[in-house]
């Protein structure tokens, strides 16, 4: 259990619109990104999120997570420079305004891969992103997607089931996302995903050729 944050951006911020990708757990947001990032080396980036708990083995600061302090990080808050933040299992995670300025001054299409808590916490912001929401077509494929993964308890799998059919509900109320891909086939899906991004696309390949 965890408990989200809302805070304002209150300036502008210049370069690419970001993207904001939600969807539940099983409904193949992370295989239509993958195809999307190959597809487009050098167009997209990821922020780099903040969080006070430890480095685990193998990580690096500024690359895996900013790794900061629990004092740091809530007056940081309380200044509003953070676009969303949770506290998990005792630590606390979030986006920071100055983390997603870094990758569109870099010229790339920031994507912001967050849960519908967050999509509405960055509805409070002017962040200005796209809204892409990620759908199965029904309950009953997720489902089945989600076991045949074999990687969590029922209990577990329960949970993510609870929470993917609020998700649902939630993406059919009008204005909270910009689209709503259902991915029933991959490659039709995936299409529409490229559609809804391509003049942002476009425009980052202008900007790296002048």
């Amino acid at each position: 259990m965890y408990m989200r944050y809302f805070f304002r951006l209150f300036s502008a911020m210049a370069g690419p619109r970001p993207v904001v990708l939600s969807g539940p757990s099983g409904a193949g947001k992370s295989t239509l990104l993958k195809n999307l990032l190959k597809e487009y080396e050098g167009v997209f980036g990821f922020s780099v999120s903040h969080t006070t708990r430890s480095p685990r083995p193998g990580e690096e600061n500024g690359k895996d997570y900013h790794y900061v302090t629990r004092e740091y990080m809530q007056a940081s808050i309380d200044k509003g420079e953070f676009i969303e933040s949770a506290v998990f299992s005792g630590n606390m995670y979030g986006t920071s305004k100055a983390s997603v300025q870094a990758v569109k001054d870099k010229n790339l299409i920031c994507i912001l891969d967050i849960d519908m808590q967050g999509v509405r916490a960055v509805k409070t912001t002017d962040l200005n992103p796209i809204y892409i929401s990620i759908q199965p077509p029904s309950m009953n494929i997720l489902e089945k997607r989600l076991r045949d993964r074999n990687t969590e308890s029922e209990e577990s799998l329960q949970k993510r089931l609870d929470a993917a059919q609020v998700d649902m509900e939630i993406s059919k109320e009008p204005g909270i996302f910009d689209i709503v891909i259902v991915n029933d086939n991959l490659d039709d899906a995936y299409g529409k995903l490229k559609d809804a991004l391509i003049e942002e696309i476009k425009k980052v390949q202008k900007n790296n050729l002048s």
